[in-house]
């Protein structure tokens, strides 16, 4: 089976493009828009995961790819938490803590990219990335949620500890690069057209 070679990138890229749409359906007023939000929103999610797979799966996997993958993730749920914000479900210093750290990952790896070094996944930011679709998810449909509604507050806590750790462990093994020190477990810098594990 063909696959176009650029797919991976271009689920990416919808997966920027449904944000606006997300941001729309959760602030504005009508009869069922946390089932429609969250459905734009796994969607969204969705294309994360069937990016990931289509690149592995046909090993389409690019430099580029590695860059725009995780940044079409910190938007989507960087949008979708502040959202929740404006909403009231989501405490706004745990929604800060959160893109803080997104930011400051997203800074490193910034960093990293000028020194020809691409940063590579961690079993730790994936956990953080499902903890945070989960939590997201159950707050949009916070006001459905009825006595369950204490699962989407648990589960926001865990995203705050996951994703703090998740931050930590990324600059104790790669911020030795912001000191001008070789960082360990990081990829060297390949041509576009060659293929390395997806970043997250």
């Amino acid at each position: 089976m063909k696959v176009p070679r650029n797919l991976p990138n271009l689920l990416s890229i919808a997966r920027i493009l449904l944000v606006p749409l997300l941001v729309v359906v959760l602030l504005t007023k009508f009869d069922g828009k946390e089932f429609v939000g969250l459905g734009v929103f796994l969607l969204a999610a969705f294309t994360d995961l069937l990016d990931g797979y289509v690149a592995r799966r046909f090993k389409l996997e690019t430099r580029l790819g590695k860059l725009l993958d995780p940044a079409a993730d910190k938007i989507l749920t960087g949008a979708a938490f502040i959202s929740l914000v404006e909403l009231g479900v989501a405490p706004a210093w745990m929604v800060v803590v959160i893109v803080s750290r997104e930011l400051a990952v997203s800074t490193l790896r910034s960093f990293a990219a000028a020194e020809n070094i691409v940063i590579g996944a961690s079993w730790s930011g994936k956990v953080k990335t499902v903890v945070q679709v989960v939590t997201i998810a159950l707050l949009i449909v916070y006001e459905r949620l009825g006595e369950f509604r204490t699962l989407a507050g648990i589960a926001l806590w865990i995203a705050v500890v996951v994703t703090l750790y998740s931050g930590i462990e990324y600059y104790a093994r790669y911020g030795r690069l912001i000191l001008g020190l070789p960082a360990k477990n990081a990829d060297p810098e390949v041509p576009s057209d060659a293929v390395g594990p997806v970043g997250r």
